[in-house]
This record gives C-alpha cells, structure tokens and sequence, in this order.
C-alpha cells in the first residue's frame, strides 16, 4: 500500500506537469502541434496574411470594384455624349422631269437636289444636359467609395471572424489537454484504489466533449477561411496564416460629434444629395425643352435648264406637347431623391447609435472578464485542482471549474469580437479612423 501511494504521488507530481497543472498553457505550442498533425481543419502556420494585406488584396481584385470602376467610366463617358454636338443631315434626290404638250413645255432630263440641315441647340439646353451627366459621373464615383468601405468592411469582419475562431480552437486544444491529463491522473487513481472507476468514466465522457468542441472549432475555422477568401476575392496560398489580434481598444469621439461628421461626409450621403442635386438638373433640364430648336437648312437643285438654291429654317410649334409629363417626372424624381436623402440620414443615425453602443458595452465586458471573472475562473480551477490531488474534492469539481473557465474565456472572445465588430462598422460609418 505503501508502494503505491508512493507511486501515485510520483505521478502526480512529476516534474514535466507542472506547466499542465497550473492550467496555462503557449498557444503557439499548441499550433505547433496542429501543424505537425497535417489536419487540414486545422490552422497551420503558412505564409502570413496582414489586415493591410488583405484589404490590398481586395482593392486589386474585388470584382464588385471593378464593377463600380467600369460604373464610373460609363458614367465619364456619358459626359462625352452629353456634351456632342449634333450632326449635320445631308440629303440628295434625283428624279427624272418630263414636257407636257402645252405652249411653253418644259425640258426632259434629269432632276437633281442636294441640301444640307443642322440642328441648333439652345445654350441652356446643352448646359443643363452636361450638368446631369456630369452629377451622374460625380455620384457613380461617390458610390464607388461607398462600395469601397463596404467591401473593405467586409474583409475587417471576415479576416477577425478567423482570429475568433483560431482561438477557439486554441482554447478547445487546452481544454482537450487539461481533460487529458485529468483523465490520466484518475485512471492512476482508479488503479491503486484511491478512486472509484465511475470518476474515470466521467473524464472517458468530458474527453470525448472536449475532442468533439475542437472538432467543431476547427469546423468553423474552415468556414471562416473560406469566407475570408470570398471577400479578398485572390489567389491565396491553401494554407495561409492570417496574423492578427482581438485585443485592441480605442478611444471613441463624442456620439454627437462622430454623427455630425457622419452626417457630414458619409459617402451615402454626399451621393444622396448629389442624386438630389442631380434630378433637380434634370428637372431644369426638361424645362429648357420646351423652348422649340431649330434647323437651318441649305438646298441645291438642278433641272436640265435651270438651278437654283433655297436657304431657310424650321422650327417646332409647342402647341399640343408642351412637355408637362416628362417636367413632372422630373419633379417626382426630386421629390423621391429627397425621401431618399432623408431615409439615409435615418438609417445611418440608428447605425451609428447602435455600433457605438455596442463598442461601448463590448469594452466594457472585456475589461470585466479580464480584470475579475477569468482572473477568478482561473483561480478556481487550480484551486479545485490542487484540492483534487490531496484528495479533498472529487473529480466533479475539478470539471465543474473546468468548464465555468471555459465559459469566461469563449464569453470574453465573444466580447473581444463583437467589440472589433462594433469598431469595424464605426470605421465603415465615418466615426472613427
């Protein structure tokens, strides 16, 4: 009996566990063993991928940029066409000309006629179309920063939403370990008597848990891989490292402030009031209308026994169409335009209060978990530990405190995360640089 005591502490106080039962442990050496292990679930360090890097990535090759680039050349070239001149017709006939038996019959031959008509464009109809297209141009280019920053913030909410779940599984492995060297220490235990087999069975069960928890971490860390590479949209390396942390605060302006610029400088709503500004130019636009323009015309004729030319003009009388329907389009675009604006201010409003509310709880939960419940989560499990090796508490326990640990460091990952993601929308909004 002796021996065997002997031989349990040795076990339990073996100097290669000591790391172990201080329930810390490097993560690094922890994906350094996910390395190793070749798993494709699992985070192998491969060539490391920045947050500038990836959003670099993304500017290159972006097909939505892209698309809101060739936006803006349509939009460009669409000035081009506002500001053509219009050309010229030419027309020519040729007919044949007969006699009539009378006293002075005409010479047969051959008719001809030639002429020439331009359009002339009223000064304020062509200054008020140049205006419209030129807006245009200015708001598809205003709408590329705006799908700039949401392509950008997508990038930020992928590339973190990696960092969360590599960490997860960081926190899974330790976990996994601690249960591992627990169920050992029982089954030690269980051998030399000082423990019942129906505590081995319920580390057996904590472990097959914890092997299925970093299984299912390492399943979202592949889906957030992927999601990742859909947002960069490039070719990226099959087992890229992207390097990063959760562990930021900042220090955010005044909320009246940070709405005031907002309001200010938000790409949404310089395109608002641009597309504003716009249909109010349309609307001028279709006004300038409804003075007629007109053409001036140039003739040539040739009869077999004379020629003559004829100079003159035409011009539209606005009697029936005095293009009411087209200026009251106009005006409905103005009025939609508006609406529009003020919508925009509306959502952009609850968005701004909303993210800042949420960086402000989010920091607030870190600093709790990280200045008193995983400091006291901790403490407990080595105490609860250090009483299971001198045989003061049981297995359970041991377990139970394993387990609240967990839940303080998913719920303070939870909190880092929704704090980057508040931030993120924040930068995306203009509050924040």
């Amino acid at each position: 009996m002796t021996l065997c005591l002997a031989s349990l502490l040795a076990v339990l106080l073996a100097p290669g566990d000591a790391t172990q039962l201080t329930g810390k442990f490097d993560s690094g050496k922890v994906l350094e063993a996910q390395a190793s292990a070749a798993d494709p679930q699992s985070p192998i360090a491969g060539p490391k991928l920045t947050i500038d890097q990836a959003l670099e990535l993304a500017e290159k090759y972006s097909p939505i940029l892209s698309g809101a680039s060739a936006q803006v050349a349509g939009a460009r070239a669409a000035i081009q066409t506002a500001s053509a001149y219009i050309n010229p017709r030419i027309y020519t006939f040729q007919g044949k000309q007969s006699s009539r038996p009378v006293a002075n019959p005409g010479v047969p031959g051959l008719l001809q006629q030639y002429g020439v008509s331009q359009m002339i464009e009223l000064p304020n109809v062509r200054r008020t179309r140049i205006r419209v297209a030129d807006l245009g141009r200015a708001s598809s280019e205003i709408g590329m920063a705006v799908i700039r920053r949401a392509v950008r913030a997508d990038v930020k909410h992928a590339f973190y939403d990696v960092l969360r779940r590599r960490e997860e599984i960081s926190h899974a492995e330790e976990n996994l370990q601690l249960l591992e060297d627990l169920r050992r220490r029982t089954r030690v235990q269980v051998n030399v008597g000082e423990a019942a087999k129906l505590e081995l069975t319920r580390a057996e069960a904590e472990i097959a848990m914890g092997q299925n928890a970093v299984k299912t971490a390492r399943l979202f860390y592949v889906a957030g891989l992927s999601a990742l590479r859909a947002a960069v949209s490039a070719p990226l390396a099959d087992n890229f490292f992207p390097e990063g942390t959760l562990d930021t605060s900042v220090s955010l302006p005044e909320l009246d402030k940070a709405r005031e610029d907002m309001l200010a400088n938000h790409p949404v709503m310089v395109q608002a009031r641009t597309e504003v500004e716009r249909a109010k130019a349309q609307m001028e636009s279709e006004k300038a209308q409804r003075l007629p323009e007109f053409s001036l015309d140039a003739s040539y004729s040739i009869q077999p026994d004379l020629r003559y030319s004829q100079f003159g003009f035409s011009i539209p009388i606005p009697l029936v169409n005095r293009r009411k329907g087209p200026i009251a389009e106009a005006a409905a675009a103005v009025t939609r335009t508006e609406a529009t604006l003020n919508q925009h201010r509306l959502e952009l409003t609850a968005s701004l209060e909303s993210a800042y509310g949420q960086y402000l709880v989010a920091d607030q939960q870190v600093k709790a978990f990280e200045a008193g419940a995983l400091r006291q989560a901790n403490a407990a499990v080595e105490a609860a530990r250090a009483a299971y090796r001198l045989g003061a508490r049981g297995i359970i326990e041991v377990l139970d405190a394993q387990r609240v640990l967990q839940r303080v460091r998913g719920d303070l990952l939870d909190a880092q995360y929704e704090r980057e993601n508040a931030f993120i929308n924040l930068q995306e909004l203009g509050a924040v640089r």
